[in-house]
This record gives C-alpha cells, structure tokens and sequence, in this order.
C-alpha cells in the first residue's frame, strides 16, 4: 500500500485524531492487514503517539499487524455446526488450503479462522467467505466453493 493511498484515507476522514479507528479500518480493509509503515503514517499525519495505535491495532480483533489472505474463510465451531459436521468441513479446508486456523496461505490467497457463532445455526454446518455465508455445506461442496475464489 502506498503513502499516497493511505494519506487519502486520512483526508476522506477530515485528519482528525478522532476518526483513527475508521482511517485504521479502512486501511485494513483495502490492504487485509496494516503495515508497519501505513501506522506510522497514521500516527504522523494524526499526531497520534505509535504506542496508542499498536494498542488500538492490537486491542480490537478486526485488525491485524500481519499480512492476511484474500479471502478470510470463517469456520463456525459452535455447538449446532460441530453436530452438524463442522469437523469434517474444516478438516477439507484444511487440506484444501494447506493451513490451519490463525494461519494464511504463502501466496495470500486464503487466511483461515474458527469462530464459535456466525449467528445462523440453523444453517449447519457453516463456512462464511468474505463475508458470504455457505450453509449446510458438505466436505465436497467445501472443495467446490474453495475452488471459485482466485
């Protein structure tokens, strides 16, 4: 990500110390993580000290100091999808992917995560893909879906 990219975003939000949570959510959601030098831009362009961004960086589960997959896949461990065969789906995952949860994929196509709810147990055994949520997915159908995101 750029400097000049990122001292837009910083513009769009008036440069106010304020609005560091949304400059720092949208950095990460154009660049999937936030890069060292994209904080310490923040941090000057904010006059914000670097140790308050690292704790919000940190404190909040939204963002992340390493660089993540295209595609964030969440996998609902909760109780209804671990009956329904949650296991299974994320072990296909797995072997798809070549990762395990909390990792990313080394040509960042895929960061995999557990969850233990997305909310919609009903829908049984559940992977959600960026945000689209593929429900009472079997272990094949797992595979297929994988396979349409580049």
């Amino acid at each position: 990500m750029d400097l000049a990219r990122i001292d837009q975003i910083i513009d769009k939000h008036g440069c106010e110390e304020s609005s560091l949570i949304q400059v720092l959510l949208d950095i990460q959601a154009q660049n999937h993580w936030l890069p060292k030098e994209a904080l310490e831009r923040v941090g000057e362009r904010l006059q914000v000290p670097m140790t308050r961004i690292q704790h919000i960086a940190t404190f909040y589960k939204a963002f992340s100091l390493v660089p993540k997959g295209r595609h964030r896949v969440h996998i609902c461990v909760g109780t209804a999808c671990h009956v329904r065969g949650a296991q299974r789906v994320l072990d296909t995952v797995q072997d798809v992917t070549g990762i395990r949860p909390g990792e990313t994929d080394l040509d960042l196509r895929f960061s995999l995560e557990t969850v233990n709810c997305l909310g919609c147990c009903a829908l049984g055994p559940v992977m959600e893909i960026d945000g689209k949520t593929h429900g009472k997915v079997t272990p094949g159908e797992t595979a297929e879906v994988l396979r349409n995101y580049d």
